[in-house]
């Protein structure tokens, strides 16, 4: 298995261990860091695992790789097939360029932690570039981008297995797009993911071909191709 495959399962058992409750063949974040979860392959017994995992009417998000079949105690939330795209760029300096591309916005970058916590979770709440819960910033390094004193723009890292990190959360309030604040963002966490000797990849939507664009423009090639599946215990 390549080490990007069933990635939220391997992450659960690397990694992120420390943030993992599991049970026999499912794994899950614990619920104030992500609603992910992993199973070891979908099957029924896996669903059972991971049904102990949560409460009656819990929800959680899974990648598979085909699109979600109905399983016995679980409903369909929302599906959507995505595209998983890994960093093929060799050189750092290739990087860097991009960065000096927009120096003015390189000198607003801000870190972020427990303080901006609400401020983070209220920007990914009206921008969705998915789940995003109170200690989310647990799992890396988060940077952002104020104006007039709001938060407008942000990125960081998630996802952790060995030799790789991914790059998450990558959102522009509405009102402030088109100022490249995203690829600033990404460089930033970008070299700090390739300085640590690792590949930064990451998960978009098949259908946002305007981000998929930018991300293709820093360097990023398809790796696969995966289903989200929101679930929700019945």
């Amino acid at each position: 298995m390549h080490t990007l495959e069933n990635v939220i399962w391997q992450a659960l058992g690397t990694r992120h261990a420390q943030f993992a409750e599991s049970s026999k063949s499912a794994r899950r974040f614990i619920p104030e860091v992500t609603s992910l979860a992993g199973l070891r392959q979908p099957s029924p017994d896996a669903y059972e695992s991971l049904a102990v995992l949560l409460p009656s009417q819990g929800t959680t998000a899974l990648f598979l790789d085909e699109p979600y079949s109905k399983q016995r105690g679980w409903s369909l939330v929302a599906g959507m097939p995505l595209l998983q795209m890994a960093w093929k760029n060799a050189e750092l300096t290739e990087l860097a360029s991009l960065a000096r591309q927009s120096q003015d916005e390189e000198d607003t970058i801000l870190e972020l932690g427990v303080t901006e916590s609400g401020e983070m979770i209220a920007l990914t709440a009206l921008t969705k570039p998915g789940p995003f819960n109170t200690r989310t910033h647990e799992l890396g390094s988060y940077f952002g981008i104020r104006r007039n004193g709001r938060l407008v723009s942000m990125a960081g890292e998630r996802l952790k297995v060995p030799g790789f990190t991914e790059v998450s959360a990558v959102c522009t309030h509405p009102e402030h797009t088109g100022h490249g604040y995203a690829a600033v963002l990404m460089n930033r966490v970008m070299q700090g993911i390739l300085e640590r000797g690792e590949t930064p990849f990451l998960h978009v939507r098949e259908d946002n071909l305007r981000a998929i664009d930018l991300y293709r423009r820093l360097g990023f090639q398809t790796h696969q191709r995966v289903h989200l599946a929101v679930i929700r215990k019945d």
